[in-house]
């Protein structure tokens, strides 16, 4: 396969795949806070979310073949345009409709969201395999600017969302959204370069599950990392904060929904901006693989330490307090620098683990393997703050990137992944 020149793809792949993080963002605030504020439990709010995680599973699954099959444009712009039609839909709820279809009816929405959402990001990181430069710790700078960048992206998009629906209401805000995509779909169409992959027909569904040893408990790895973030970032942390801060008035929601937007926002900046800044963290130019690895497994099991500690002092200090709330506070935004650590060295390793040849395979692969942990993490979310409250949320994070850190221990160097196995 030729590799393309192509800079100006890659800054048109990651354009492109800003706009949709950002709406993203935006959009998965509107919802919690909309529907917390109509009334719906915390294991209601997550239900919202499971077919988001579950169409991002199948998603990823065979759109690594999609991908392979009719080319890495055409996804793109298939996650764009489907974005819009969501938010288009999500328009329709009406406020007169039941809990019931109207839980229905978003998780639909959400679903087909999710679909699009994975359609975006798995052409993305493809597309920086194909357009990185080789050598010097190109891939590895190419991949953190992108996922570093788009997670700061939608960390103000959770900013955006929580200001529209202080300022313009559910409806125009999710209207305003969908035309402003809109406009950035057909500039991305229009200006997309030549370069990328246009597909090959001789591409099997079968081949998306890898034989390789690597990716196979790197996925692994993957799915408790995430699984461990959104057990408290999906419903826990933002309706804990809403209960301290909101005195019940439209006032304080309003004020409640600016604070909560903020530090989720804050949060998602920081996590995007230490991506960015991981190879520099790292060193990993004068890295090889091995130390690589052995830097990755060293981040998680830094990391599996600050929701444990975090979950004792919830537990010990069951009264909201000013003092606990700065404490959780600053301890989210520790997780949320190491957690960053961490993902920046699975994308790399990824990247680095398969070949350009079946590139759109394993990333689909290993991004299946990233859904079905925010899909757990989102079910028990919502599960373990009405079971537990934060406590429990946060121990159930340390207990799952304990899981995370055994995979990561099963990693080897790159000569030595071709076994035919799986975890």
């Amino acid at each position: 396969m030729t590799r393309p020149a192509g800079f100006t793809a890659y800054i048109t792949v990651t354009a492109a795949y800003w706009a949709f993080m950002l709406t993203d963002g935006a959009l998965r605030m509107l919802v919690l806070l909309h529907f917390h504020t109509l009334g719906f439990s915390p294991v209601q709010l997550a239900y919202l979310f499971v077919l988001y995680e579950v169409a991002g599973v199948v998603t990823n699954l065979s759109a690594g073949w999609i991908a392979a099959r009719f080319g890495l444009t055409k996804t793109l712009y298939a996650g764009l345009a489907l974005q819009v039609v969501a938010l288009l839909a999500l328009a329709q709820l009406d406020p007169a409709w039941g809990i019931t279809a109207s839980v229905a009816f978003v998780m639909l929405v959400q679903g087909m969201s999710g679909v699009a959402k994975d359609l975006a990001k798995m052409s993305a990181k493809s597309a920086v395999k194909i357009l990185a430069p080789t050598g010097g710790g190109g891939l590895f700078r190419w991949v953190a600017l992108l996922t570093g960048s788009k997670n700061a992206v939608k960390g103000f998009g959770f900013l955006l969302g929580a200001a529209l629906l202080a300022v313009l209401g559910f409806v125009p805000a999710v209207q305003a959204m969908a035309a402003i995509l809109f406009v950035i779909l057909i500039g991305v169409v229009l200006g997309m370069p030549r370069g990328l992959p246009v597909g090959r027909r001789g591409a099997k569904f079968s081949d998306v599950f890898s034989k390789n040893r690597n990716i196979n408990w790197l996925s692994l790895a993957r799915l408790f990392l995430f699984g461990a973030r959104d057990v408290w970032f999906v419903v826990g942390i933002p309706i804990y904060f809403y209960a301290v801060l909101s005195d019940g008035s439209e006032a304080g929601n309003r004020a409640a929904f600016f604070m909560i937007g903020s530090f989720m926002a804050v949060w998602t900046i920081l996590y995007g901006f230490v991506q960015g800044w991981a190879p520099r963290i790292l060193r990993a130019s004068s890295r090889d693989e091995a130390e690589i690895l052995a830097q990755a497994r060293i981040w998680v099991g830094m990391l599996m330490a600050v929701p444990a500690v975090l979950a004792a002092i919830v537990w010990i200090t069951p009264t909201p307090s000013t003092p606990l709330t700065v404490t959780i506070i600053l301890g989210l935004l520790v997780f949320g620098g190491i957690f960053a650590v961490n993902s920046a060295l699975h994308s790399f390793l990824i990247l680095s683990f398969t070949d350009a040849k079946r590139v759109t395979m394993d990333v689909g692969f290993y991004y299946m393997a990233n859904a079905a942990g925010r899909l757990t993490g989102t079910m028990l979310s919502g599960l373990t703050y009405q079971l537990g409250g934060l406590p429990l949320c946060l121990g159930t994070a340390a207990g799952m990137i304990f899981f995370s850190w055994l995979a990561t221990s099963q990693l080897r160097e790159n000569t030595q992944t071709q076994v035919h196995s799986h975890p």
